[in-house]
């Protein structure tokens, strides 16, 4: 299907898109810089046209439904909401050096997607569980909150790597041009973590009414919901540690990475750890 080719299609240009970042960071050129950021958006699109086809070629199908249904249409949602909040970042600070670390997860997670053996790209009829209104608006939430943790992970790594030059500033050449000061990072990692806390409480919250809908209980302490509580929790508290206790620097970007590393099991354990009600997603 037509989907499937640009999809593929797309894996390859966030690799281009990576190594363009990697290569702008290297030799210190600043048209790769550009060139990679113009090259993302392009891809960013072929990406929403690919997710596009795909919901059309479920209605041609007979099935007619948001390609959020299982793992490979989550994984390839999930990498297109990363992208376009790093974009959005981008955006708005002009510090390009960030896709090095950002832009890698939206490939890993599109070639996790398109070449494990495990994983089906076949379109397929919903199961009844998911027939809801409500599908679309907690898979959205749920991602968009997941993709402020997966760029807020990309920027804690980056202000890991700054510490090792914290005198550099944006005088001191193309380095300090291009890479943002820890107090820079510092905030977009704040805000990145937000923005996702946010969107997962929203997400949490449309999950219970679906769940309600579909099992009859707001909550069945079923191994995502329990790991997405806990995800929760992880993030309320380093944003009440900031607000409350002025957690700052090392300590929030460290806690950042341990948060993503809890997302990432909510999102992939019940596939290979444990099974539970939200198992069908990785069928």
């Amino acid at each position: 299907m037509a989907s499937s080719y640009i999809l593929s299609a797309v894996t390859f240009a966030y690799l281009t898109c990576a190594t363009l970042y990697l290569f702008s960071l290297v030799f210190k050129k600043s048209f790769l810089a550009l060139l990679a950021t113009v090259i993302t958006w392009i891809t960013l699109g072929g990406h929403t046209l690919g997710i596009i086809l795909r919901w059309v070629e479920s209605y041609q199908l007979g099935f007619g439904h948001a390609p959020f249904s299982n793992l490979y249409e989550s994984l390839v949602f999930f990498a297109w909401t990363i992208t376009l909040v790093y974009l959005l970042v981008e955006k708005k600070t002009g510090h390009r050096a960030m896709g090095v670390f950002v832009i890698p997860i939206s490939f890993l997670t599109m070639a996790y997607a398109s070449f494990s053996p495990d994983i089906s790209s076949k379109i397929v009829p919903l199961i009844p569980a998911l027939k809801s209104n409500w599908l679309i608006a907690h898979v959205i939430t749920c991602f968009l909150g997941y993709a402020g943790f997966a760029t807020s992970c990309g920027l804690s790594l980056m202000f890991l790597l700054r510490m090792n030059h914290p005198e550099i500033g944006p005088q001191d050449g193309f380095w300090g041009r291009l890479i943002p000061l820890s107090q820079t990072l510092e905030e977009l990692i704040y805000q990145t973590i937000l923005i996702g806390f946010l969107f997962l409480t929203i997400g949490i919250g449309t999950g219970a009414i679906w769940a309600h809908s579909a099992w009859g209980t707001y909550w069945s302490w079923d191994p995502k919901e329990t790991w997405s509580l806990i995800t929760w929790l992880i993030y309320a508290f380093i944003l009440h540690g900031r607000m409350a206790r002025g957690w700052s620097g090392k300590t929030i970007a460290i806690l950042s990475l341990v948060g993503f590393m809890a997302v990432l099991f909510t999102y992939l354990g019940d596939k290979y750890l444990v099974k539970g009600l939200h198992s069908y997603s990785a069928t």
